[in-house]
């Protein structure tokens, strides 16, 4: 077998560019569909490992032979007119119990709190998050992350930091269509006297010079109330939604304690 060239094309007399093999057939057809996310016909399949179809669909009948033969948990498949990668039938329980497993696990109540705030105070910074909440929550934003919660939606013109927001699949999975059918914050704030004992409570124990960061801490108190209630009004959407609908979460990664 000779050694494949650096130029993979060759040239028409017309200039038209041809695909020449520059893989052996069967590696080649192996490592395409392995990346492709969709059902490849024959003719694209030549196109991409240059060889003519003829060859490339008796190589693909070969693959999906030796497939079977072999006893592999998936195998090659020409279903619509396009060939592709699936699971076997046989191992389909398998497969079953490693789709759904976890994914009717709801979200801890400090990751459904941090999710709210991300919600209702989108597009928003990690810091202004823990701000809000008073605790780290770098752990449980790397979760929401990775299940496809929450995304990122460009950086702070100011700070330069990045802004985060909740996706599409994050509406999906608690039923609603849009942001605007959350549920209004003020039927889950605390009554407003409640509220203002504890600010004055707070405001009492500061020192006069520390009048300024007493002002802070109310500030942050209120945006804490505000936070625990977009969790509450969240999680009454959530109970709302269908039972399949239940926001899941990766219960590998934790939020670090304050």
């Amino acid at each position: 077998m000779t050694e494949p060239t650096s130029d993979p094309t060759d040239t028409t007399d017309d200039g038209e560019l041809l695909a020449v093999p520059v893989a052996e057939l069967r590696p080649s057809l192996e490592a395409v569909l392995m990346i492709s996310d969709q059902a490849l016909d024959d003719v694209s399949l030549a196109s991409a490992v240059g060889y003519p179809a003829d060859e490339v669909t008796a190589a693909l009948h070969a693959l999906a032979a030796e497939y079977t033969e072999q006893g592999r948990g998936f195998e090659l498949r020409n279903v619509g007119g396009g060939w592709r990668f699936y699971s076997r039938d046989a191992y389909a329980a398998v497969v079953e119990a490693f789709v759904l497993e976890g994914q009717q696990a709801r979200l801890t109540h400090a990751a459904l709190e941090t999710l709210a705030v991300v919600a209702y105070k989108q597009p928003v910074s990690r810091a202004r998050v823990s701000a809000i909440r008073g605790v780290n929550v770098d752990g449980v934003m790397r979760t929401l992350i990775s299940r496809g919660l929450v995304e990122e939606a460009g950086q702070d013109g100011e700070t330069g930091a990045n802004l985060f927001r909740t996706s599409t699949y994050f509406l999906e999975r608690i039923g609603v269509t849009s942001l605007q059918d959350l549920p209004e914050l003020a039927p889950y704030l605390p009554d407003l006297d409640d509220l203002e004992d504890e600010l004055a409570e707070m405001a009492a124990s500061q020192m006069p010079h520390e009048s300024a960061a007493g002002s802070a801490g109310e500030a942050a108190a209120g945006e804490a109330a505000a936070g625990e209630a977009a969790a509450v009004g969240l999680a009454s959407v959530e109970a709302a939604a269908p039972a399949d609908s239940a926001v899941p979460e990766d219960g590998a990664v934790t939020e670090d304690q304050p």
